[in-house]
């Protein structure tokens, strides 16, 4: 295989640190026009080292994640408003659990200022997040904290989770296929976040269209098996018709979120 011309070696290097890169981002960094930059992408697709997306490209999914910290900056803001909007629909006084990822944690950030909160968790993360908060109590899973992200799972994760039955449980997902299966990277994870589905009465999962453009290897659930999916633009229409013929809402999370009275 040919060498990977200088600039398109950078567009990789900025693709492994933040995990996506944009067009207009791009021309505006190297000083080229747009189209110098779709050809760029264009050429790393083909080579397999990017996958396009709109407006961009991130790196290409299969076995293994994004790191954490590249995680969060995708699609931010997306996951900032579908954290709103999942909080919205959760009342004051409920016991809730959330497991593992960079949504879970925005909605965690979006339930500081709810009042009487029970929240167990398995996320470090969620758990630094909401612990300030002198209205909610947070419980911590025990077992093996992975390093990379924070998450907190193993057999003695799922044997705590199996204590309690909460009101409402917060999953997130890596990506989720055209026919309604949700998918994640870590086995152990899944594990966990399948025994939170169990432990609730309802359950919500939060997760950005991009997770449609994406693969993973581990099969977390069904979307069947949803209560309530809060994502940030219409789902693809078969997505949208296995909701319509399971029950599941469909909440998408717009500019601006209030809290229903």
């Amino acid at each position: 295989m040919d060498p990977v011309p200088p600039r398109q070696a950078d567009i990789l290097a900025l693709a492994r640190t933040a995990g996506r890169v944009d067009v207009d981002g791009l021309a505006s960094e190297f000083n080229v026009t747009p189209q110098t930059i779709r050809k760029d992408l264009n050429e790393l697709c083909e080579r397999g080292m990017l996958q396009r997306v709109h407006g961009g490209a991130v790196l290409p999914s299969g076995i293994a994640n994004y790191a954490y910290d590249a995680r969060r900056q995708l699609a931010s803001e997306e996951k900032r408003r579908i954290g709103q909007r999942a909080a919205a629909l959760i009342p004051d006084n409920a016991s809730i659990m959330l497991n593992i990822g960079t949504t879970t944690e925005q909605v965690a950030r979006a339930l500081l200022q709810h009042d009487g909160i029970m929240a167990i968790t398995n996320n470090i993360n969620v758990a630094n997040t909401l612990r300030a908060a002198p209205a909610i109590e947070v419980i911590i899973a025990g077992g093996q904290v992975r390093a990379s992200d924070g998450g907190i799972v193993g057999e003695a994760t799922v044997d705590f989770i199996r204590q309690f039955k909460v009101d409402y449980a917060v999953i997130g997902a890596s990506a989720i296929d055209e026919d309604g299966t949700i998918f994640d990277f870590d086995f152990r994870e899944v594990r966990v976040a399948r025994e939170i589905m169990t432990h609730a009465r309802q359950t919500l999962l939060v997760a950005d269209a991009m997770k449609f453009q994406r693969s993973a290897p581990v099969r977390i659930a069904h979307l069947s098996e949803i209560d309530i999916f809060v994502t940030d633009t219409a789902p693809p229409d078969r997505v949208l018709k296995t909701c319509r013929e399971n029950g599941v809402k469909v909440e998408i999370a717009s500019d601006r979120t209030e809290r229903p009275s």
